[in-house]
């Protein structure tokens, strides 16, 4: 409420022009603005996978050329995601879902999740990270069997 105070004519204060304030907004940050909140799953992916990585490198010692190939996907993936917000505020032509899918499949997934929290984009649509999660199992269990040396055998018969 908005008042004014004057004084009555007992001199006692009273109030006038007594009005309801309207509510205002308060402006906050644009969601591009500021990093998506990293959920358990997010926080804890990547560093599981190093885990993971170091684990299986210990017992089989997969190629180098793997580690390198995950660096080199996610980053073509982090870009692809950068691309795809630019195009997606310049209202352009968007990158398919499908296509981002398959790059997390394709062990892009590190730089897709580091897209969609720092980038802030795919990072709230749940069917859309639902089948980025399924990518990220996949990933790293195939990842985890084709280094292990039933994967490798399975490689040497072909």
């Amino acid at each position: 409420m908005s008042f004014e105070v004057e004084l009555g004519p007992q001199g006692k204060k009273r109030a006038r022009n007594v009005e309801p304030i309207k509510a205002t907004r308060t402006s906050s940050p644009r969601p591009q603005e500021s990093p998506a909140q990293w959920g358990t799953a997010t926080l804890f992916a990547i560093p599981l996978f190093l885990v993971l990585y170091v684990v299986v490198s210990v017992l089989w010692k997969p190629r180098l050329v793997i580690a390198i190939a995950y660096a080199g996907v996610s980053l073509i993936t982090f870009f692809t995601y950068a691309l795809d917000k630019s195009a997606a505020r310049q209202n352009a032509w968007r990158t398919p879902e499908r296509t981002l899918h398959f790059l997390a499949l394709a062990g892009g997934w590190p730089g897709a999740l580091l897209a969609q929290q720092l980038l802030r984009h795919k990072s709230t649509k749940a069917e859309f990270r639902s089948v980025f999660w399924g990518t990220v199992v996949v990933n790293a269990a195939a990842f985890a069997i084709l280094s292990s040396p039933i994967g490798r055998s399975i490689w040497a018969q072909h």
